[in-house]
């Protein structure tokens, strides 16, 4: 390989690392999209809540389109709160009933913000989806499966994860620490695992643990391992090199909290909890292992046909990742104080 070449490829890498962590500090697990939630009560009443994230004191310009055959009753109300304004409103229905209708928002082609919907029809059966730009409406279907409701949970759950950043870059510091394809997979199986148990002890009510705090140490746990990560590369043998597993499982049980409370914004339909915590855990997995698989590739080309181990993450990922991870603890803590 000749040395211009090589000098190209090294900088390659490091505007990779360095991409890939500066677009981190803006979007790092804040799981807050814009909620459209829909209550169908007896008597034809349909009651709309519309919640939009605010950003310069100005509203987001995405508005939700509901069916042609909601009438309005009255102007409804409206009231601001921490980073969003809150639009609650009444419809009158008539004989027309909510299943087999359409909705969508729109705005979402030119403003990147989800949208998460729920919808709770009159039978209390409950419907769950997430809109975005290729994706800006729902039809509400004429009869609920388990099946639908399985993709939709499955589907949000790989969404989350892979919009999660930062349980990416705690994924993507354990990369860079354990070495071995066998310890990789006692490592990743030890966190997916933990994070299971709070998720679902968290989505069942079993554990309460406020959401500011908990994305807090969240945060600390990538700090944690950025500095493990410097010490692995200083010659020394950090907890986490001699028992990646224990520390994996230990903060994973923290980030499952993290997972809850992305799964409570989306909400759980009460008569079939235990798929859609099933499905939105599977999904979360799907992501984690995608995840994973790609960067797990790329730090292995890049140690072999671009600077050796030591100097791609040791002179700079961890640092970058200390960085983020500092600003993000501060930031989160900040939040609560």
């Amino acid at each position: 390989m000749s040395a211009k070449v090589n000098r190209f490829l090294k900088s390659a890498a490091l505007i990779w690392a360095l991409l890939f962590a500066v677009c981190l500090p803006t979007q790092a697990d804040e799981f807050r999209p814009a909620l459209l939630e829909i209550v169908e009560r007896d008597g034809g009443w349909v009651d709309v809540t519309w919640k939009v994230p605010m950003r310069s004191d100005k509203v987001l310009a995405v508005k939700p389109v509901l069916p042609d055959f909601l009438e309005a009753i009255g102007p409804g109300s409206g009231r601001r709160v921490p980073g969003a304004w809150i639009q609650t409103s009444s419809y009158r229905a008539g004989d027309n009933v909510l299943n087999g209708s359409t909705l969508s928002v729109e705005g979402l082609a030119s403003i990147p913000v989800d949208v998460l919907v729920r919808i709770t029809l009159k039978d209390e059966t409950e419907h769950s989806t997430i809109l975005r730009s290729s994706s800006n409406s729902f039809t509400i279907p004429e009869i609920a499966t388990n099946k639908q409701l399985a993709f939709s949970y499955l589907r949000m759950g790989t969404i989350h994860i892979l919009e999660g950043y930062d349980h990416l870059l705690f994924l993507l510091a354990l990369l860079l620490i354990v070495s071995g394809f066998r310890k990789l997979l006692w490592t990743i199986t030890a966190f997916t695992l933990a994070h299971s148990i709070t998720l679902g002890l968290a989505t069942l009510g079993m554990v309460n643990v406020p959401s500011a705090p908990t994305e807090a140490v969240i945060s600390l746990s990538i700090l944690f391992l950025a500095a493990e990560i410097i010490r692995l590369r200083a010659g020394d043998k950090p907890l986490t090199a001699n028992y990646p597993w224990v520390v994996a499982f230990s903060f994973g049980l923290i980030h499952g909290l993290g997972f809850a409370g992305a799964l409570s914004e989306i909400g759980v339909p009460q008569n079939a909890v235990p798929l859609a915590l099933v499905m939105f855990n599977v999904g979360v997995e799907i992501g984690q292992i995608a995840f994973v698989s790609v960067v797990a590739g790329l730090i292995a080309l890049t140690k072999r046909y671009i600077m050796p181990s030591h100097e791609f993450s040791g002179k700079l990922v961890p640092y970058v990742i200390g960085a983020v991870a500092a600003f993000w603890t501060v930031e989160r803590t900040l939040s609560f104080l």
